[in-house]
């Protein structure tokens, strides 16, 4: 099943901690976001794989906007 991984937060890509067809487990880091000088690690919600990062470093990303879609394990 495809989880969605989205920003909790509007701000910047810092970081992208993953690559497609990464195993992670469940609250692993996948994305750095800088917002207001703060560093906010986007955590996994599940143990998966990374199957699409549809994000860049540097990208501005809104509130609630899709990051990162997982296969869910």
């Amino acid at each position: 099943m495809a989880e969605e991984v989205r920003a909790h937060i509007t701000g910047t890509v810092w970081k992208i901690e993953v690559e497609i067809g990464e195993e992670v487990e469940e609250d692993d880091d996948l994305i750095i976001l800088e917002s207001m000088k703060m560093e906010m690690p986007v955590p996994a919600p599940c143990d998966g794989v990374v199957k699409e990062i549809l994000i860049k470093e540097g990208d501005a990303v809104d509130e609630d906007q899709v990051l990162i879609v997982m296969e869910e394990s």
